[in-house]
């Protein structure tokens, strides 16, 4: 009953005073204010847990502190999930899409806490992840809910999630601009007028709420120590061709690791197998402890020896070739740190890892270049492999640019930027289609794009259109029960099924319009005599772009549904198409 008041003043005041699209709009700065907050909020208890923790470990107990720390953290995540919880909470940003794509954009209400709970205990344990993800989760369910509180439509209710979702990105990175691209490249929102200005207001808004409870500062303060010289430009091309071939491999390495760990049953025993190698490697390789932003931070100062200090390698900083090796350790091992931080129940995002990745490998490719005898910017470089790796792994490279230019302040390399993640995306599109955050999601045909259709087709569910206005009829019926069905019919097709609902075959009333009126027939004759094995089906759980194939390639008006062999009714292709024709006009841009 309150909450029915409350609607009924909200729709009081929204008939009064707000016109067309303003009351989207008002919603959209509410999401930007309400993401904003999330993301400070995350940040502090992170930031809380960390100094917390190495206070706690000091000294002496520092290399066990790296090899149990992540270890408990994730343990927690899962004790937390399991028993507190009881429901799944995912990594964020696929989360977000397999809601658009297949669940009318509904994210649960628990995503509103779960998510800010269990990446401060991964990550501020020191697991090596980013914040993005659970803070895009947290938004996309903000914006969700508050879609689902007052009754949007799903047209409405994706354009706050994915305003959400640019908020989140704004507030996390400080990055407005990089919000909206992300929403347009990731999320997948046609960047219409009509989805535009909310996206705007939230990134604004979300922004606008960090800079006043974190600072106006960057993340990573860059300082051009040397301007572009176009004379230099292939030397970032070549490098936005390296980072897109360690983009490749992030992305395949973390499908196959993930693959792995999928086949463990049991979540303790991957908590112990993965946790464990986890705590093995950042026990052999501090740098890689946590998000890694004082590493990326060095790295753009063109700094690299703090990657040494207190590891087993120490003494290999004195040695060119052993150096280039340890980098080489680091930024591929990196992506294996993130993955087994997944692996073992963990919960974060890929950016800051990319970041690590992308920074590392310009820095190592400046040393190189600079040990051949060519002066150019090691500290250039490394922002622009930054740039590069993001758009390799989320193969976004628009997000990638403005997301490097605004948390680095360095607009003044964005024609380097630009060219660099053009060729990196190009590059790792050579050997992967989708992303680690889509490749799932395509495999299984959930993937929205910003194919109009396609999308529309994605979001009809064969169990929504099926007819049940056929009359089914057993095997051993005699063509006189048939005639009788047809008579009640309005259908010209009728299912054969036996007892259990089994498909055996259907009778076409063309097929027997030549007996139909011979009585002597009407006895001696069996409907098993007259029926046909349909030679097309489909299942309740297909995609309706496989139904639409089917309806193409048959030429059929009308195929029989199937779930596990069991009849459900038939999906028809004018229903089909006039399903198709009701959405299209439903999300056409107002």
């Amino acid at each position: 009953m309150p909450e029915i008041a409350f609607l009924r003043k909200v729709n009081h005041f929204k008939a009064r005073y707000l016109k067309g699209h303003q009351f989207l709009y008002l919603l959209a700065a509410i999401v930007g204010f309400g993401v904003g907050l999330a993301a400070v909020v995350i940040k502090n208890l992170v930031h809380f847990t960390r100094t917390s923790l190495l206070q706690f470990f000091q000294g002496e107990h520092n290399s066990f502190y790296l090899f149990v720390s992540p270890l408990v953290g994730i343990a927690l995540v899962v004790l937390f999930i399991r028993y507190i919880n009881k429901r799944p909470v995912g990594h964020g940003i696929p989360g977000v899409l397999f809601a658009i794509s297949k669940n009318n954009g509904i994210i649960r209400r628990h995503n509103l806490y779960s998510s800010i709970i269990t990446s401060t205990l991964t990550v501020g344990f020191g697991g090596s992840v980013g914040l993005e993800g659970p803070t895009v989760a947290t938004g996309g369910a903000i914006g969700s809910n508050i879609g689902r509180l007052f009754k949007l439509s799903y047209k409405e209710t994706i354009l706050l999630v994915s305003c959400a979702c640019a908020g989140a990105m704004s507030a996390i990175f400080k990055a407005p601009i990089a919000g909206i691209a992300f929403a347009m490249e990731v999320i997948m929102i046609d960047l219409t007028m009509y989805a535009t200005i909310p996206l705007l207001i939230a990134s604004a808004t979300a922004a606008m709420t960090s800079y006043v409870f974190l600072g106006q500062h960057t993340l990573y303060p860059f300082r051009l120590m040397e301007e572009f010289q176009m004379a230099q430009i292939h030397y970032y091309l070549v490098l936005g061709v390296l980072v897109g071939l360690l983009s490749a491999y992030f992305t395949r390495s973390y499908i196959k690791v993930s693959g792995f760990f999928e086949g463990f049953q049991s979540p303790w025993k991957r908590l112990l197998f993965a946790g464990g190698l986890l705590g093995i490697v950042l026990f052999f390789f501090p740098p890689l402890y946590g998000e890694g932003y004082d590493a990326v931070n060095q790295g753009l100062r063109g700094e690299y020896l703090h990657l040494f200090e207190d590891t087993f390698f120490e003494s290999w900083q004195h040695s060119f070739v052993l150096t280039v090796l340890y980098l080489l350790l680091l930024i591929g091992i990196k992506v294996i740190a993130t993955t087994l931080t997944f692996a073992a129940g963990g919960i974060g995002g890929i950016f800051a890892p990319s970041l690590f990745m992308g920074a590392n490998m310009g820095l190592l490719f400046g040393l190189v270049l600079h040990r051949m005898g060519i002066d150019v910017s090691i500290s250039n470089l490394a922002l622009v492999g930054m740039a590069s790796m993001i758009a390799g792994v989320i193969q976004a490279p628009l997000t990638a640019i403005f997301l490097v230019a605004e948390i680095t302040g360095g607009y003044q390399l964005l024609f380097p930027l630009l060219l660099a993640s053009t060729l990196s995306f190009g590059t790792v599109r050579l050997f992967e289609k989708n992303s680690v955050y889509t490749v799932q999601l395509a495999k299984r045909g959930e993937l929205m794009t910003h194919h109009k259709d396609r999308n529309i087709l994605l979001m009809m569910k064969v169990t929504d259109l099926i007819e049940t206005n056929f009359i089914s009829v057993n095997a051993d019926d005699s063509l006189r029960d048939l005639i009788k069905v047809i008579t009640q019919s309005s259908r010209n097709i009728y299912p054969v099924v036996d007892d259990d609902q089994i498909l055996k075959g259907i009778v076409k009333l063309d097929d027997i319009r030549h007996i139909m009126f011979n009585q002597e027939m009407y006895d001696s004759t069996r409907i098993r005599d007259l029926m046909v094995t349909p030679e097309w089906t489909v299942k309740s759980s297909d995609q309706m772009e496989e139904v639409a194939r089917v309806f193409s390639e048959s030429g059929r008006y009308n195929i029989p549904v199937l779930e596990e062999g069991k009849y459900l009714g038939f999906v028809s292709r004018a229903r089909v198409f006039s399903s198709y024709r009701e959405m299209l006009k439903h999300f056409s841009d107002d």
